[in-house]
């Protein structure tokens, strides 16, 4: 048997054939007068059984001492039992992420915790489709840097805000924010803070510690980018009060 028919026969591809080759799984055959290779069953009975072993998961590097001797078949085995046992959690973890974003009808680079609570804003009316995206690009960014307190604090946080009674009273501001430009009066620009500050005053922060240094340089310089000089004029007081 040349390369081709060695491959088909054992259901591999060339490309796996000569890989086995190159890591020293499969020895190379000796080659006839014409240059090709000429395989034998014997070869075949050992490509079979590498694909075997390698369609069961276990690592090429530890296949070699598999081939020699079957003293080692049993732990190796409980060990990949193992492993396919955590992924298997972790595949499961991952469709309940899944299924959380989809019943929120959230983009699916959300933070699942804050899937449901972010999509209840962004079906508030009147907000730019810009805005929203800039206040979800934030959460992201600060739910990264939180640890898991601050990331369960801002979680409690947002559910205040899409509360009714308080997420017609932010959806509007939001919307006067969007609105702030360089023809923006001062006047407009004074009462939107005051009115900012009315409403965070009716939310709890329980939990909700200062950002370290970093976290705080990196919304800067996310906004610095976003924002326009009257909308970073609005947050800068507001931190600052």
């Amino acid at each position: 048997m040349n390369s081709g028919e060695i491959a088909r026969t054992a259901g591999v591809s060339v490309r796996t054939l000569r890989h086995y080759h190159q890591v020293g799984l499969l020895p190379e055959p000796a080659r006839r007068s014409n240059g090709y290779r000429e395989y034998t069953v014997g070869d075949l009975v050992l490509l079979l059984r590498i694909r075997r072993l390698a369609e069961l998961g276990i690592p090429l590097d530890e296949i070699p001492p598999l081939l020699e001797s079957d003293s080692r078949a049993g732990t190796v085995l409980d060990d990949l039992d193992r492993e396919l046992a955590a992924q298997i959690e972790r595949l499961a973890a991952r469709r309940q992420v899944i299924a959380r974003l989809r019943a929120a009808g959230a983009s699916p680079d959300t933070p699942p915790e804050l899937a449901g609570l972010l999509t209840n804003v962004a079906d508030a009316p009147d907000l730019p489709a810009e805005m929203l995206r800039h206040d979800r690009e934030m959460m992201l960014l600060l739910h990264h840097r939180l640890d898991d307190a601050g990331r369960t604090a801002l979680t409690g946080l947002l559910g205040q805000v899409a509360e009714p009674g308080l997420l017609a009273a932010t959806t509007a501001l939001s919307a006067r924010f969007a609105a702030l430009g360089p023809e923006t009066p001062r006047e407009d620009v004074d009462r939107l803070v005051v009115d900012f500050q009315q409403v965070l005053g009716r939310l709890r922060f329980d939990g909700l510690h200062a950002v370290d240094s970093l976290t705080e340089a990196l919304l800067t310089a996310y906004g610095e980018t976003v924002f326009n000089d009257a909308q970073r004029a609005v947050l800068n007081r507001l931190q600052v009060q």
